[in-house]
């Protein structure tokens, strides 16, 4: 009896086995949802350390449907509360969160665009449909649907709709940097399929926190190639991601042109993808295109590690915060 039941163990734990390798080799959903995970924890932990430094005088308007077909299509806006009740509008910071395309949720970023908001701008938390289930370009299309929406309710919420900034960190920022260089380059738009809602005119600049803007310069051999060849499969929808168009497309470093918004772009000394952040510096500057970066020495202490801008407790992220806030000071005269 003792043995047969041990043989039985034994019978499932191979069956459960094949079906986690075939599971694994196969569809990109088990490991997208072990990285979800951690990454979603560790964005909670992130917004609650941020809630001591947050105002208390901002207004929130949360969970505002800008696509009523799309159920993952909702925004938060937030500004400063003296002007709740006003015709006053505001220069807008439009964020894209981040969670590599697999994780995260506008309300991660939430304490981060009260902060914002509470220096004098209006605040947009952009809700976008997470990979495995939605493939490249759905964030890029809901991102922009966000804009269109924002500029038709410009006035109730409090939107100065041309003076516009798109924003984003990590998987968001190179959503951002994409949708930026829609808006700005017609041909690109037209090769990706995605119609802009706003004039390049209403778009001042970007603010873009340690993305990944090419993803052929992605180091797919390091200590994290497990971790990146799983959120890129997710969120390009195929194994072979190197090889496939798509993947030159949402390069966008490939892309800008002397038309692309003047930039803010920062990532830490730390980070696994810094090289990115500073390779898309470089080809955004060399278009003649204004450029504020903010990197670190390699021996910098303590090490800045990947979304570093959101630790307002360290003098780091402090930094950040106050270099972003004079380029957009600097793009609103």
């Amino acid at each position: 009896m003792v043995l047969r039941l041990l043989r039985i163990v034994i019978a499932a734990c191979i069956t459960v086995s094949a079906i986690c390798y075939v599971a694994f080799k196969f569809s990109p959903w088990p490991s997208a949802m072990l990285v979800r995970l951690p990454f979603d924890w560790e964005a909670r932990k992130m917004a609650q350390a941020l809630e001591k430094h947050v105002p208390k005088d901002v207004s929130a308007h949360l969970d505002i449907p800008y696509d009523a077909s799309d159920d993952d299509a909702t925004l938060d806006v937030f500004y400063p509360s003296r002007i709740e009740g006003s015709d006053i509008t505001l220069p807008t910071i439009v964020w894209i969160h981040g969670g590599a395309w697999v994780s995260g949720n506008k309300n991660y970023v939430a304490n981060y665009l009260r902060i914002l908001a509470a220096r004098g701008y209006t605040t947009v938390g952009v809700g976008y449909s997470l990979a495995p289930d939605a493939t490249y370009p759905t964030p890029v299309r809901q991102a922009n649907a966000a804009l269109g929406y924002l500029t038709k309710n410009a006035k109730s919420l409090h939107i100065d709709s041309g003076t516009l900034f798109l924003a984003g960190d990590s998987a968001g920022a190179q959503i951002a940097a994409q949708l930026a260089n829609i808006i700005s380059v017609a041909s690109y738009a037209a090769d990706i399929g995605i119609m802009p809602t706003i004039q390049r005119s209403q778009l001042r600049g970007v603010l873009l926190y340690c993305g990944a803007y090419d993803i052929a310069k992605i180091d797919l051999d390091g200590r994290f190639s497990d971790f990146l060849r799983t959120v890129l499969w997710s969120y390009l929808g195929t194994k072979d991601f190197i090889h496939d168009p798509r993947s030159a497309q949402a390069s966008v470093e490939r892309h800008v042109t002397p038309a692309f918004p003047p930039t803010f772009i920062t990532a830490g000394n730390d980070d696994p993808l810094r090289a990115q952040s500073r390779e898309m510096a470089k080809a955004v500057a060399s278009q003649g295109v204004y450029v504020d970066s903010l990197f670190y020495p390699d021996d910098h202490k303590p090490p800045l590690p990947h979304e570093y801008q959101f630790n307002l407790d360290n003098a780091a992220g402090q930094t950040a915060l106050e270099r972003s806030l004079q380029f957009l000071a600097r793009q609103t005269q």
